[in-house]
């Protein structure tokens, strides 16, 4: 069902930036522009000089040849919401300084595609503004994950990129860095006259598309932090949250934009955003888009919009899995890429301990509580639980309700995201869950997933999912940037379907298969029948071969 956009209602914070006491700066009100509330007309917007790309207001000062590479200057305040971390609530820092290295660095990277640029091992190794260095350092960015020492110099090539990553792997940095570091280089461009009556249409410079609004503000979120001090206002758009007011907020300018695919064909169609002068274009977890069946907009998007064609621009392409269909959008959309595949942090990883135990449907709750017990979350006022979140997936969203509730009457500190909640319930939940006032999440796949929290220790699929690659993406939640991570499936008869592929997956990450799981997989492999859910191959050959997420189907 429709969503509205409740995050300014009551008056608390929600923990995020831009919080609420900043929506009247604007004159916003009760509807002020989603998350983008701090970049308003004040000393940093009159100070910013510079346009090309954003439109609006920024339009006015087209011919401003201001140096884009220099920082603008410091604003106390605005760099303590972007960058502080906080134990209270509000969001850490998403730094590289709580990677297990001595793991994460032993993670297996193939790169292939002619002439690739040579990877690096620090941030010092590559030619960087003083912009972006700088917010590196308060991001707290101490090394480049494995992800980051390949792909930022990748596209700092001007090398269109399809890489095998997922969430948590530090690849929302390893695309913001190289992109904002050659906006800030090439500085403003010239664009087309706006609308003389003011309603202007906005050329954005960059534009990352993503499936979910939580992943979309979570880019958003971190492009704020390397924009910081600089002549770039980036800005998101998403469905279920107030069209009016994202359309007051783009009217300010906007140089990069984080955008939901069917929103922004909505804002193409009342004529908000032109594409005319997007040099850059990032495809985020490409094959959740796909499931949600967003192909349509998207091709409508890179193909009908006036973006420059493939070549005149820079295509990037993350994917966790790439099945047919996105290897068809990458032979669309990218001109010869470079593909990198990053050993899949999460389902092959054996810092994650995947423990497959047999419940009866009627016994899952009973079971859920001992397991929870056992972990301490019974215990109130726990200081170590923010350190040691657990997240419980269900199926449906009438799952989640009833499971929330149960543990809610038995006392447990608890919460639950699914797609009918709106926005502002939402984020509460995810406020309070990473915060650890509610250590407990119970979720639905597309509701959790693209979302980046750290220190969850335990996945627990209540419900196991019907195809073994929603299986991965769940079960990658937790073991994160090196770390020991649990993950504990209720199997049961239904889900037989999936047993096979279950094996082989257990089998590739060197985890222990009970006896029982085994006697299953054989009757059903004689059987006939049943075996591989909706999984696909995609590239051809073994599913899971050779560690990584996927191979480059150009060499199959």
């Amino acid at each position: 069902m429709g969503e509205r956009d409740d995050r300014w209602g009551g008056g608390a914070r929600d923990g995020r930036s831009g919080g609420y006491d900043d929506r009247f700066r604007d004159g916003g009100g009760v509807n002020g522009p989603p998350r983008n509330n701090r970049w308003v007309e004040d000393e940093r917007d009159r100070s910013a000089g510079g346009s090309g790309g954003g439109g609006g207001r920024w339009q006015d000062r087209v011919g401003d040849r201001d140096d884009w590479t220099q920082p603008l200057p410091r604003n106390e305040v605005l760099e303590a919401e972007l960058f502080a971390t906080s134990s209270t609530g509000g969001p850490a820092v998403q730094s590289n300084s709580g990677i297990n290295f001595d793991k994460y660095d032993d993670i297996p990277v193939e790169a292939t595609g002619d002439e690739a640029p040579a990877s690096i091992n620090t941030f010092a190794d590559i030619k960087l503004t003083e912009l972006v260095r700088m917010n590196i350092a308060l991001a707290r960015y101490d090394r480049p994950t494995p992800v980051q020492k390949y792909a930022i110099p990748f596209i700092l090539g001007k090398r269109d990129l399809m890489a095998c990553a997922q969430t948590g792997s530090g690849k929302t940095a390893a695309f913001l860095v190289p992109i904002l570091n050659q906006i800030y280089e090439q500085g403003p461009v010239q664009i087309k006259n706006n609308n003389p009556r003011g309603r202007s249409k906005q050329y954005p410079l960059a534009l990352v598309l993503a499936p979910t609004r939580e992943l979309a503000t979570q880019i958003y979120d971190e492009s704020r932090k390397f924009s910081y001090r600089a002549r770039v206002r980036p800005c998101v758009v998403y469905g279920g949250a107030d069209v009016v007011a994202q359309m007051r907020d783009l009217s300010r300018g906007c140089h990069l934009l984080v955008a939901t695919p069917g929103r922004l064909a909505d804002m193409i169609d009342r004529g908000k955003i032109g594409l005319d002068c997007c040099k850059y274009l990032v495809l985020d977890e490409a094959d959740r888009m796909l499931d949600m069946g967003f192909e349509p907009q998207i091709r409508r998007i890179v193909e009908e919009d006036n973006m420059p064609p493939t070549g005149q621009r820079q295509t990037l392409m993350f994917s966790a899995t790439f099945p047919k269909e996105i290897q068809r959008l990458a032979q669309d959309f990218l001109d010869n890429y470079i593909f990198l595949a990053v050993g899949r942090v999460g389902s092959t990883s054996e810092n994650i301990t995947q423990k497959i135990v047999w419940v009866g449907e009627e016994d899952k709750r009973s079971f859920l509580l001992d397991i929870l017990n056992a972990a301490g979350l019974d215990r109130p006022n726990d200081a170590t639980k923010a350190e040691s979140l657990t997240l419980v997936f269900v199926e449906t969203k009438k799952g989640a309700d009833a499971l929330e509730e149960f543990l809610y009457r038995h006392g447990y500190p608890v919460t639950s995201i699914h797609g009918d909640r709106s926005q502002r319930e939402r984020e509460d939940a995810l406020r309070v869950f990473r915060s650890g006032q509610c250590p407990i999440l119970v979720a639905t796949a597309v509701a959790a997933r693209g979302l980046d929290i750290p220190h969850v220790k335990h996945v627990i699929n209540f419900d196991l999912p019907s195809d073994i690659e929603e299986y991965v993406h769940r079960i990658g939640r937790t073991g994160r940037m090196g770390n020991l991570g649990l993950a504990t499936s209720f199997f049961n008869d239904k889900n037989r379907n999936m047993v096979r592929d279950l094996v082989e997956l257990l089998q590739e990450a060197k985890q222990e298969l009970p006896k029982w799981l085994e006697v299953i997989a054989s009757e059903t492999r004689w059987g006939g029948g049943g075996g591989g859910g909706r999984g696909r191959s995609g590239g051809g050959g073994k599913r899971f071969g050779g560690g990584f997420g996927s191979r480059d189907y150009r060499q199959v």
